[in-house]
């Protein structure tokens, strides 16, 4: 859907919309949407700016961050959001903001796209880290058995070799004192 924005200036544009799995481009791999992705907005013209407004809600799979299991996560956003026309930018300002500015967006042309609003809004929305469990044990580092699951044969502290000189220091200094 395109907010166009000679249609913002005659008329307010409400926003019913749902997105099957797989109909957006997250531009990520680190997740995937497995629920529709279902928006409820209201979009309008305001001093030559667009707002938008409203909340979206979803379900994502990620992996988990120990032991790559998949995890879903449920999204839900309220957005308020503001874009500017980028040709309303000063060229003499263009690459200062004040603080103020730094809660605008810009757009080029006449709109932009509900969808790449929406794909951001979710990327910012995405855990930095899914955890599956809070006790989740994770893989081995050195033979990749999720621990969750099995115990592995590996020796269960093993000295990487560049360290092997400060181990035996630790040691002997222990056996001291």
């Amino acid at each position: 859907m395109f907010l166009d924005i000679h249609e913002l200036a005659v008329h307010r544009v409400p926003v019913r919309k749902s997105y099957p799995p797989g109909s957006l481009d997250f531009h990520s791999t680190d997740y995937k949407q497995v629920e529709p992705l279902n928006v409820r907005a209201t979009a309008e013209l305001v001093d030559g700016q667009i707002h938008i407004f409203g909340t979206l809600h979803t379900r994502l799979e990620l992996n988990c961050a120990r032991c790559l299991d998949p995890v879903l996560e449920e999204v839900s956003r309220d957005f308020d959001l503001i874009y500017r026309p980028v040709s309303q930018v000063p060229r003499d300002e263009a690459g200062q903001l004040s603080l103020d500015e730094t809660e605008i967006a810009f757009f080029e042309g006449d709109g932009l796209f509900l969808a790449d609003i929406l794909a951001e809004q979710i990327n910012l929305a995405v855990p930095m880290k899914a955890i599956c469990r809070s006790d989740c044990r994770g893989l081995c580092p050195h033979c990749g058995a999720n621990l969750n699951y099995e115990q592995c044969g590996c020796e269960a502290r093993a000295v990487d070799p560049r360290l092997a000189s400060l181990e035996r220091f630790k040691l002997e200094w222990f056996k001291k004192h």
